[in-house]
């Protein structure tokens, strides 16, 4: 008798954990999959999204700097509403790669990626790779630093990052973190012209969503070799393209000049770019 019973139990069981599986709402990530900058109010005001959680998932051994995390924690409180602001880490395997394409990082994400806009929160996701992008061109001293390719979805290449950072005695890799984090939320914000309108024209004529005035953070130089002028906007499958690659060497290059001078090393947005942000409901 007391057999038939825990058989019975354990079927009652069972078709409780089966229905609540059956349940559970799957979810929504339509929200999360736009085009780079079509989420910029949401980012920068206070409503309908009055807090941003943001998904920190690195490969195991490239986790960023503390320093760097708090610059860029600063750099949104600086430039949005959020009344809070939360970072969630997520370690993940190495997916041993010799290098990354923009969809096989897309794929990345969605396979590992569980933080996405619920209710007053909006979620953002950055990959920190332990591979670099999959466009570089180490002869000719083209290598990507970090990109963005949907509303919410940034990667940044850490092992290129700490390569570069390692060519300078004067530049730290939470230097360049820090550039390269900030200069990309700069385009998810919608800069420059990319979901955020100007208030004033200052998107550079020969580079779309930058900024043509001197010593900013969203400058177009950031994003083109001096030398040989090779856009590194990264293109994947399905139609799948950053907004902006962000080009190594130039990064560099305006961080030691920022040094030498005695200036901040890592510059912020010139007063046209906070202006626009403004505009569309930032600080």
């Amino acid at each position: 008798m007391k057999k038939h019973f825990i058989a019975a139990i354990t079927l009652v069981l069972a078709l409780l954990i089966g229905c609540s599986k059956d349940n559970v709402p799957p979810i929504d990530r339509s929200a999360n999959l736009m085009g780079t900058g079509e989420s910029a109010h949401d980012i920068l005001a206070n409503d309908p999204f009055d807090k941003i959680q943001i998904q920190i998932a690195y490969v195991t051994g490239f986790r960023p700097t503390n320093e760097s995390m708090a610059n860029f924690q600063a750099y949104l409180q600086q430039h949005t509403f959020k009344t809070s602001i939360e970072l969630v880490y997520l370690q993940l395997a190495s997916p041993n790669k010799d290098s990354l394409s923009l969809q096989e990082i897309a794929d990345l994400e969605k396979e590992h990626r569980t933080v996405y806009n619920s209710g007053s929160t909006l979620g953002v996701y950055i990959y920190f790779a332990d591979a670099p992008a999959a466009d570089d061109d180490d002869v000719q001293g083209l290598v990507t630093l970090g990109a963005v390719f949907r509303n919410t979805s940034m990667v940044i290449h850490e092992v290129t990052v700490r390569k570069l950072a390692g060519k300078s005695t004067s530049i730290s890799v939470a230097d360049v973190e820090t550039a390269t984090l900030n200069h990309e939320f700069g385009h998810l914000s919608g800069l420059v012209n990319l979901g955020t309108a100007m208030v004033n024209q200052h998107e550079d004529p020969n580079s779309v969503n930058h900024c043509d005035i001197a010593g900013c953070l969203m400058r177009s130089e950031l994003q083109f070799s001096g030398a040989t002028g090779k856009n590194l906007a990264a293109k994947g499958n399905n139609g799948l393209h950053s907004a902006c690659s962000l080009q190594g060497e130039d990064v560099l290059n305006l961080l030691q000049t920022q040094a030498s001078k005695g200036l901040v090393v890592v510059p912020d947005l010139d007063s046209e770019c906070v202006l626009d942000l403004q505009a569309n409901g930032g600080r």
